[in-house]
Order: C-alpha cells, then structure tokens, then sequence
C-alpha cells in the first residue's frame, strides 16, 4: 500500500511538473547508420520521449555518408522500443505510441550538404520539416543535427522563395537549431544566408568541440560510466529489446546525444539561454574566428559572418565524499575547458539514462525514480546587498522513499555576481541559516544550483536553479 501511495504522489508531481513547463519540440536529422553513436543516441532519446515532444526523424547524410540514408534503422529501434512501451508507461505517463514515431520518419535526399538544395529538389523530409514550422503552435522548434543539415537548408530555401519576408521572418525565430559541428556544406550557407536564426554550433576539429566533452575520458574524474562493463550491465544486457539493440562504442559514446539533452526537463535546463548551463553543454553567443586551416573534417568551411552560440568555458572543481569522513569536501583537482561545461554533469546525465533502461523491463517498486526538490523560496527573486536569507529543500521527498542528498553550488560564470554567496556554509546541508547576500555596485545576478540526488539505485538527480537579482544594499527603498 505504501508503494502505491508513494507511486500516486509521484504521477501527482510529474503532472504538476509538467503543468508547469511546457515540453520542447524537437525534429531530429540523422545520418544514422554511419556509425553506431546515432543508434545509441536514438535509442536514449526514445526513452525521454514522454518528456520532449518529438515531431520529426528524418533519415538524412552527411560528410561521413554522402550517398545513403537509412529509415530503415530508425523504424527498427522504434518496434524494439513499441515493445517496452507498456512497461514505461508504468513508471510515468505520456509515452508516444510506436505507430505516431513511425509515421513522423521521414527520407531525406541521399545525396551529400549543398547538392539537395535548390529548385526541385524537396525531399518528404523537408516537405514534413516545414508542416511542422509551420503548425499553429507558439512553442519553438528545436531541430538537431546529428549529420549534416541539407533538410534544414532545403526548407529554408524552399520558404525564403515562397514566403514574403514578414513571413519567411516569423517562421525562422521560430526555429532553435543545434548541430554537432558542420557535418556537410549546408552549415555554412545557412549561417550565412539566414544571419537571425538561432544557431547553437562548435565550428571547429571535432576534437575541440564541446560536445566531446560527454565521451572523452577525462584525467583526474571517475569515468566509470564510459566504460565497457557500464554500458554492458546498465544499458545492453538484461534490460530489454531496445537496451539488446545498442551497440558497442567504435568512434565515441553517444556523439549526437548533447544537441538534445538540454531539452530534458529537470529542473538545471534552460535551452533557451544556452550560456546557463546544462546537460548539453553551455555556449556563449559570439563571432567565432576559427582558422579554417585547422579544420580536418571533410567539409568545405567558409568564415563566420555572424555570432552564433558557440564554445566557452567553465571552471569546474569536483567535490569528493571518499577521501574524508565528512561529505562533499572539495577535491584538489581543477578543470577549465569547454568540455567541463558537458562533463561536469556527466554522471548524472547517465545514471538517469540507466534508470530509465530499468523502467523498460522492472515494476514501478523494482526501479527508481527522479526525486522531487521542494524550496523555501521563488525560483527568481530580487534582494539587497547584506539581506540574511535561509534556503532550505529539507521538504523535498523521493517517490521511492530513498534517502535524498543535497548539493548547493553558485555557477559563476553564468552569474554576474562572482562573489559568493554561500560563504562558509557545507554545499550539502538541506537546511542553510543565515546566509548574507553578498553588497554589489550595481544590479547583479547569482545563480544558485541545487543538485538533489537519492541513494537508490542507480543514483538519480534533479535540480533546481534559483536566480538571484541582487541590488545595491544602497538601493534599498528606493524606487525602481
């Protein structure tokens, strides 16, 4: 009885949840088959479908792949994942039926960037990318690369010849584009030829691009959860027909996966403010100024002529609760690269993937669940200089009953505030007292991250971020 009790809460919550926020819609372009990260990719994104609203798979080419596509395999993953489909549905509602995520994959021309764009030359995938811009639905579009972008670039041509230019203008601010750099020629043309879109983009060698950061093995952090024997035992073997489906690493991990995982709704996410921070990464909007000359990846690149949302850095320090008997001391190591804005939430990200690779095959009592974070406080709120404040989540609860740990930390580079305002206060205590705000110049932000993670297994987190507007201590009473 307790179990179904806790498992009603739960539905409760994630109805309030998602009451609250909206899903993102997303249309997918994939050169799948190329190698196995787009299979991998596909295979975790099915399993979030019910919190992403997915609205097109189109089968697309790319650099690596220039004379095929293959529905064929998109189809596949999707009749493995309509037979777990009853089984997720036991652990939250609003999983789409295998018959709605076949009849949305579509074919893109198989031929290579630039040589699908033109008169003539639509594909049902561009037909369909389109129909769906085109829907009366205020929310953004979300269209990731996982290839190249010839199906993006032929809609977009086909829209700036038959639409007027008020047209053509609302159409593409409606449009969020991510791409795992430039995988064919039609990038650079889009950027060029539509200098308002909203273009999330590392144009640079793979190697340095920020999205590497979720499958590179990192010195000096546990990487555990890259590893063969992880993989094996959490997503391939034992845990189902879609788990049985994804294949060894060849290149990387689950190159594709990034473009998408800002989209997930748990509570640290913003992708409209790509330099906030997530699990997909952080990128900062600027003019890159890349030497082209360095680029070795078989696409023909031409200079930035706009800023895009591109890489940055964050500093990371890990905390460690293995070399102290008191939780959360701060290790010795440092890292400050753009691939710390990935890798820094990578356990996370892939714990909560091997929860939910659980909920393919286990009951509602055999799995675990994300836990619920409660505040004393308004996620965005204004105060002074030197107010006292008190943050507490100690009411926040687990569906599963699990014990909850607490971790508060201020991400300083998306904050304009770089003082601190947790002073000398333990990052894990549910319950902090008298926290001063630290006295600023002029109007400032902080932004303060709660990461609250269960014991259960696999470890699963949710967060929540708290804005801080803080004004001068000098401004108080003062109209505004």
């Amino acid at each position: 009885m307790r179990k179904i009790l806790l498992f009603l809460v739960f539905v409760f919550a994630c109805f309030a949840v998602q009451a609250q926020e909206q899903k993102h819609r997303l249309f997918v372009l994939t050169d799948i088959g190329n190698e196995p990260d787009d299979t991998q990719s596909m295979i975790r994104l099915l399993l979030y479908s019910n919190v992403i609203d997915i609205e097109g798979l189109a089968a697309s080419t790319s650099t690596h792949m220039k004379h095929n596509v293959n529905p064929q395999i998109l189809n596949q993953l999707i009749t493995a994942y309509g037979k777990v489909r009853p089984n997720l549905l036991k652990h939250q509602q609003g999983y789409p039926t295998e018959e709605y995520l076949k009849s949305i994959v579509k074919r893109g021309l198989a031929v290579y960037g630039m040589e699908g764009v033109g008169k003539k030359k639509d594909s049902e995938a561009s037909e369909f990318l389109i129909k769906c811009l085109e829907k009366d639905d205020p929310r953004p579009l979300w269209v990731t690369a996982w290839g190249g972008t010839n199906v993006l670039a032929q809609a977009l041509y086909k829209l700036k010849d038959k639409k007027s230019k008020k047209q053509l203008e609302k159409l593409v601010a409606k449009l969020r584009v991510y791409t795992i750099s430039d995988q064919d020629d039609a990038g650079c043309w889009i950027r060029t030829n539509f200098p308002d879109l909203f273009y999330i983009c590392s144009p640079i060698s793979y190697g340095q691009s920020t999205w590497v950061g979720f499958n590179r093995e990192v010195k000096g952090i546990n990487n555990e959860t890259l590893s063969y024997d992880w993989l094996k035992d959490n997503i391939m073997q034992g845990h189902g027909p879609l788990g049985a489906l994804y294949p060894e690493v060849s290149y990387g991990m689950e190159g594709d996966t990034p473009s998408w995982l800002n989209l997930i709704p748990n509570g640290l996410n913003s992708p409209e403010h790509p330099n906030w921070g997530g699990w997909g990464g952080r990128y900062e909007l600027g003019t890159p100024n890349v030497d082209l000359s360095t680029i070795n990846d078989g696409v023909e690149h031409t200079p930035e002529t706009r800023p895009i949302w591109t890489d940055t850095q964050d500093t990371y320090k890990p905390y460690d609760n293995k070399k102290s008997f008191f939780a959360q001391m701060r290790d010795t190591t440092k890292f400050t690269s753009q691939f710390a804005t990935l890798f820094r939430w990578r356990d996370e990200t892939q714990n909560d993937f091997a929860g939910r690779m659980l909920w393919c095959t286990k009951s509602f009592e055999e799995a675990n669940h994300n836990p619920v974070p409660v505040l004393n406080i308004p996620d965005e709120l204004v105060v002074y200089g030197g107010d006292v404040m008190e943050l507490d989540c100690s009411n926040s609860y687990d569906p599963d009953g699990d014990a909850l740990c607490a971790y508060w930390f201020q991400y300083t580079e998306v904050g304009t505030c770089k003082e601190s305002l947790l002073g000398t206060h333990a990052p894990n205590e549910k319950y902090m007292h008298d926290v001063v705000v630290p006295d600023v110049k002029e109007a400032s932000t902080i932004h303060l991250i709660l990461r609250l993670t269960d014991m259960g297994t696999p470890a699963m987190t949710t967060y929540k971020r708290i804005i801080f507007t803080v004004l001068p201590a000098s401004s108080r009473g003062k109209k505004r």
